[in-house]
């Protein structure tokens, strides 16, 4: 399979001009596309999260317009946003109809049970439930926000599919592969050592019941809380993030082998990069500056590019929260900061479907 070529345009402004802005660059970047022989006659579903509570680090809707009214230019036959969630969500950031120039819908229907099984068979993992808003379109696109996360290392395309298009109770299937720390409850005495040596409030305590829980999006593995515990009883097991990464591998790889590849577009916004995901319902100071975007045919090679263009040395005064240091370990940043291979789900991704890592860049002026 040849490497892909993705289109790039760098939030860099060259000069004080209205061209040579990132907007003006991507509307460059969809005509390079040539989307009139991807989309004409079709129905075009646009997935991209719509964020809530009061965060504003999503997406622009500047830019979400600019993709739906070249769609629309392209001749397709109808275009409209989903997302897991009520579309109304998105209201506090700007996502309308008015002001995107197209309808936004649930990707599960006015009902929320709009969505069709598919067999997946990995341990708790046996089905997933995918967007029957999604499955109805003629050609998707997949309009991702990169940022980390704290379960997985990183979302971007593939972590808007595998978390996106699918309901609650399949998400819920998925994080149930999480893991890695176990606590032995008779041994326990609730002494909360652990929760006061946790440096990223991965531990979570219950007065009522005596209890402490594991809060793994937070989780980097350190193992302070197994080192000071008195009792020794709570233990390592195998990293299970490993897991939680093949589950949304494996979801993402059942979804996009319902299309053809030529009915497939990726679209990676490299802007306000954030050490959490969008569904937190807030927003934090970006790791580093913004970088731009990137579009291609190829999931992996998309993922694998974002990631590449994300460097340590870039890394914010005011990007961590305070007290939150880089962990000392080897690998890409989001691993210094979530303990997490984020390399990982592509990787997986790689093995379940025909995509490939390798890439080209093509800058757009």
């Amino acid at each position: 399979m040849k490497n892909e070529t993705l289109l790039f345009a760098d939030a860099a402004v060259e000069s004080l001009e209205i061209n040579k802005t990132l907007p003006a660059k991507f509307k460059r970047m969809l005509k390079k596309k040539k989307l009139q022989e991807k989309v004409a006659d079709k129905n075009v579903a646009i997935k991209m999260h719509l964020g809530g509570g009061i965060g504003y680090t999503t997406i622009s809707p500047v830019f979400v317009r600019i993709l739906v009214q070249s769609v629309k230019d392209a001749g397709a036959k109808s275009v409209f946003i989903i997302d897991g969630k009520n579309p109304e969500e998105g209201i506090p950031r700007g996502y309308t109809s008015e002001v995107l120039g197209c309808q936004l819908l649930s990707c599960f229907g006015h009902s929320g049970n709009y969505y069709r099984p598919e067999p997946i068979g990995y341990k708790s993992l046996d089905e997933a439930l995918l967007s029957g808003e999604a499955m109805d379109c003629d050609f998707f696109i997949d309009l991702s926000h990169v940022k980390g996360h704290g379960t997985c290392g990183f979302g971007g395309a593939l972590k808007n599919i595998a978390m996106g298009v699918i309901p609650p109770e399949t998400r819920s299937k998925i994080h149930h592969l999480e893991g890695g720390l176990t606590i032995d409850r008779d041994k326990c005495v609730y002494c909360l050592k652990c929760f006061k040596s946790c440096p990223n409030e991965a531990i979570w305590k219950d007065d009522e019941k005596k209890e402490i829980t594991f809060f793994f999006h937070n989780c980097t593995y350190c193992q302070h809380c197994v080192m000071v515990c008195p009792e020794k009883a709570i233990t390592m097991e195998d990293r299970k993030f490993e897991e939680f990464s093949r589950g949304m591998a494996l979801v993402t790889s059942a979804f996009l082998k319902k299309f053809k590849p030529q009915d497939l577009l990726f679209i990676n916004f490299l802007t306000n990069i954030t050490i959490y995901c969008d569904c937190w319902e807030f927003s934090t100071p970006s790791l580093v500056p913004d970088i731009g975007i990137l579009m291609g045919d190829d999931i992996a090679a998309i993922d694998t590019a974002s990631l590449d263009m994300i460097k340590t040395e870039d890394l914010l005064p005011k990007g961590l929260p305070k007290g939150r240091k880089l962990l000392d370990v080897d690998g890409h940043l989001f691993e210094k900061i979530h303990g997490k291979d984020p390399y990982l789900m592509i990787n997986y991704l790689s093995k379940y479907y025909d995509c490939n890592p390798e890439y080209k860049i093509l800058e757009m002026k």
